[in-house]
């Protein structure tokens, strides 16, 4: 049969791009665009949350954030817990409630701080005063002054008594104290802890940079690499919190809750997404759909990409929450967040709306005043005691902030607590020996790393591979040069927005249908040929029967860099806690292709080659696909994660060293088929062979020290 340029011009579009509607016509020599290019998501922009039409669709949707947000934090998985070794003292009586002194062991060398305040319960009235147990909640105080210690100048006290936003003085001045008395009045233990910083806990030292509040020594390049972050050991010690009201005598470990104002709201939500034992939680003026958190405590790499405030606090649900709202950047959560918060709670029933709840009061600015207190006693009231209805703050007598400190000349600050520097290495080393205890020695625990591995690097890219691909653009040029054809064309993912592109090509032969070679290499697209004809190496796979498409991934090429890729100078966690890392977002791109290889290539075997520094990107993408790879041919380029010492760095991943590095990343392809060569230096051996030795696979792991000639990797890939 003899087959016309007709013919092969007609089964283009057949072979190549099936036809839908949602191919469009494009000049081929326009440009395309990237949002990626421009202005990147910061904390002050805009969050707005659809909720899920299903629970079928919001459960697994809730499973990866509360992951994302773990991992982010550095707590994926959960650290070891040490003893707490609390030290409780100094116990101050006061009318119908104690207040204590405490400190105990978060992680070793560093000790959270607080007081304790509990109810007085009248024993006469008891038959065993001993089996009382009392629902607990932990406060945290958020970014006032002093926080734990703070207090209201007299002149702004008495503004807020005018303006009746508190009842008289003393609670103007002494808020932080009125609310946890007025819980142990009504019958609950409270535990004010220490934000980092703050009051007692002054081991970690906060500095000015850029204007911006700093905790000494977690701003750096390894802190990133590493997920070591004030947030994240905030957030610990927020999970040490409840590990020490669950461990009182007179305390129900059923009835926790959590609440806090600010600051304080932030770490309120984000305990109740990741802790089951939190059972309810009131975030004041915090949740929204606008400013995100401005301290570098509320921020952290990978927390808010591609999600935001409004939709992690619904993580919680369907468990009782309520937020107050006011003059600030909660001003408009009324109209938008909190119904949509309603929706998602619907999905849970007819009456899980009712267990969440919002209220504003636009006439105050940012506070926790008397109203949104009394909001909140009643909350707890209702959810943890059984007692639903209105509740009055009562008045109280405060104590001199000065007489609640933790230290005191018979109870000194621990003789080991640590300062920043000595308190990372700790951290890293028990990382470093928790990680190394998930190595796989056999195929149990090889299940076991590679579900750890991979919601960490879920999250760590934000991402996994998408069933849905799209064509948005086909640029139109087709060139037929001794039976291969080259096709140019802008894809997508169907859910996302039409912006976010991966400009591909094609090169391929009329007969080739079923395997596809995916060619990653700095030049992009342009290194499939020279002079008008395909290089030797990809002729080889063409005969060899391969399709073979390459991209230009973001940065390279046609989507080239006019600048270097922006990162905050003041806190890598405001740029990377919002968006995707350059690195994470060329291998999202790279995951686009095979998707788009599986279903609209309709590829039975999927190959994947990395060049020189694409070789790494190569081996994440594998890492993440999984046997959706059929064979990976990378180049190790020598690299390690480890060597990486700004936070602007092309091939920066936040929680890469962490979880192991490239040695990590090559242990999750197992028990595929893998070609990595230039390793000298990588450390890349034990793990890997570790991994494909418990997968049975060995002799699938191929290794070689010295950078291979191109024609060696082709030869293995073709096999």
């Amino acid at each position: 049969m003899t087959i016309t340029r007709r013919d092969m011009l007609a089964a283009t579009g057949a072979m190549l791009l099936p036809r839908c509607e949602c191919i469009a016509a494009e000049e081929p020599a326009k440009k395309p665009q990237d949002a990626r290019l421009g202005k990147p998501k910061t904390l002050n922009d805009y969050f707005p949350f659809t909720p899920p039409k299903t629970l079928k669709e919001w459960e697994p949707r809730r499973q990866r954030l509360r992951e994302q947000v773990m991992v982010a934090n550095g707590l994926w998985p959960m650290p070891e817990r040490v003893p707490l070794n609390a030290v409780v003292h100094g116990r101050i009586e006061k009318d119908g409630y104690t207040i204590e002194k405490v400190f105990f062991v978060s992680t070793p060398g560093h000790y959270v701080t607080g007081n304790l305040y509990r109810p007085i319960v009248d024993a006469s009235k008891l038959v065993d005063p001993a089996k009382v147990r009392h629902p607990a909640v932990l406060y945290a105080h958020g970014h006032w002054q002093n926080g734990r210690f703070h207090e209201t100048g007299e002149a702004a006290a008495k503004k807020l008594v005018e303006t009746d936003a508190e009842p008289d003085v003393q609670r103007a001045k002494l808020f932080m104290q009125a609310l946890p008395a007025n819980l142990a009045k009504l019958g609950f233990v409270v535990f004010q802890y220490d934000m980092i910083g703050y009051a007692d806990s002054t081991a970690i030292k906060h500095i000015l940079k850029s204007g911006v509040p700093h905790p000494e020594g977690f701003a750096d390049a390894e802190g990133e690499l590493r997920l070591q972050s004030l947030m994240g050991l905030q957030t610990w010690n927020s999970v040490r919190g409840l590990d020490f009201l669950e461990s009182l005598p007179d305390v129900d470990p059923k009835r926790l809750a959590i609440t806090g104002a600010s600051g304080g709201g932030t770490q309120s939500f984000l305990l109740a997404a990741i802790d089951d034992r939190v059972a309810a939680c009131f975030p004041a003026v915090m949740v929204s759909t606008a400013m995100q958190g401005g301290c570098v405590c509320e921020n952290c790499s990978l927390l808010r990409v591609g999600t935001g405030n409004i939709e992690l606090a619904g993580l919680f649900a369907p468990k009782p929450m309520a937020m107050s709202a006011a003059k600030d950047w909660t001003q408009e959560l009324m109209t938008k967040g909190y119904p949509e918060l309603q929706q998602l709670y619907r999905l849970y029933g007819e009456d899980a709306e009712k267990k969440v709840k919002a209220k504003a009061w636009l006439e105050y600015p940012h506070n926790y005043n008397q109203h949104a207190r009394m909001m909140m006693y009643e909350w707890f009231n209702e959810h943890l005691q059984g007692k639903p209805g209105p509740v009055r703050e009562a008045a109280f007598q405060p104590v001199p902030p000065a007489e609640l400190s933790v230290f005191d000349e018979k109870h000194p600050r621990p003789k080991d607590e640590l300062g920043a520097k000595d308190l990372r290495a700790a951290m890293t080393a028990a990382s470093d020996a928790q990680m190394a205890k998930l190595a796989p020695k056999e195929a149990k625990g090889l299940a076991e790393f590679h579900r750890v591995m991979r919601g960490a690097l879920r999250a760590m890219i934000v991402d996994e591979l998408p069933k849905e691909i799209v064509v948005r653009k086909d640029l139109g040029k087709v060139d037929l040069v001794d039976d291969v054809m080259t096709h140019n064309a802008v894809i997508g993912r169907k859910d996302e927005a039409g912006d976010v592109t991966t400009n591909v090509m094609f090169i391929k032969k009329l007969n080739n249908r079923d395997k596809v070679t995916i060619w990653l290499q700095p030049q992009g697209k342009a290194s499939l040929s020279k002079d008008g004809k395909p290089t030797p190496e990809v002729q080889t796979l063409l005969d060899a029967g391969h399709t073979v498409v390459a991209p230009d991934l973001i940065g390279t090429g046609e989507l080239a860099l006019e600048k270097p890729w922006f990162v905050s100078e003041v806190y890598a966690g405001f740029t990377y806690g919002y968006n995707r890392s350059l690195l994470a977002q060329r291998v999202h791109d790279v995951l686009t292709l095979i998707a788009f290889a599986q279903t609209t290539l309709k590829a039975k075997s999927i190959r994947l080659v990395g060049w020189e520094e694409f070789g790494p990107i190569a081996v994440l993408a594998k890492a993440a696909a999984g046997d959706a790879v059929a064979k990976l041919a990378a180049d190790l380029n020598q690299f390690r994660f480890e060597n990486i010492t700004k936070t602007n760095d092309p091939m920066m991943l936040p929680g890469a060293v962490k979880y192991g590095g490239l040695p990590a990343f090559l242990a999750m392809c197992a028990p595929g088929e893998v070609l990595v060569h230039n390793h000298k230096g990588t450390a890349s051996g034990k793990l890997p062979k570790a991994a494909y030795e418990a997968a049975g696979a060995a002799a699938k792991l191929v290794r070689k020290e010295e950078k291979l000639k191109p024609s060696e990797v082709i030869e293995w890939l073709v096999k």
